[in-house]
């Protein structure tokens, strides 16, 4: 698989993904804009994206299957956060058909090793429904742990909702101590 920013060229297969997808999507998601689909939308999101890139807040990419280019779904780190924080978040998402195959995992622990070594944070964190066991246990097969509950969290599928949050920190020294 390769992991690779949206480029202009991806917008058939992104909104035919997305499209196809959407049932399964939905109850994990924001509301959809009306337009979501559409070129304009997507020209956008292409633009934030290199802009994203360019000034260090955030890492868009899409999952593309290497043997034949098939658009799998997609990882963000973003909210990039510099300064003592030295951290980001983690968000995805996959097309129905690709899902539970182990392309989700391959990339996000691409992502953790990218933002540790190579982007340099200390920490990296994401956030899930708690019904969504799938994904809990995606981020805890990766090394995120669970740290607690978001009250009315983020907007999703038109309802303020709690998440659960995890973090994966680069030297993870949670329950250890010098003692003994």
């Amino acid at each position: 698989m390769v992991l690779r920013p949206p480029q202009m060229g991806d917008w058939r297969a992104w909104s035919a993904l997305r499209r196809d997808s959407e049932d399964f999507l939905k109850p994990w998601e924001p509301l959809w804009a009306h337009d979501h689909l559409s070129r304009r939308a997507f020209t956008n999101r292409v633009g934030w994206a290199r802009h994203s890139i360019a000034t260090g807040t955030a890492v868009p990419l899409f999952l593309i299957r290497r043997e034949d280019g098939m658009l799998l779904g997609a990882i963000t780190l973003d909210n990039i956060r510099r300064g003592p924080a030295q951290s980001g978040t983690t968000g995805y998402w996959i097309g129905q058909p690709f899902a539970r195959h182990g392309y989700m995992r391959e990339a996000v622990l691409s992502l953790v090793n990218y933002a540790f070594t190579v982007l340099d944070l200390s920490r990296i964190e994401a956030g899930c429904l708690p019904e969504n066991t799938p994904s809990r246990r995606l981020l805890e097969g990766c090394g995120y742990k669970y740290e607690g509950v978001a009250q009315s969290y983020l907007q999703i599928n038109g309802r303020w909702r709690n998440h659960v949050l995890y973090a994966n920190l680069r030297n993870d020294r949670r329950g250890r101590t010098d003692v003994g």
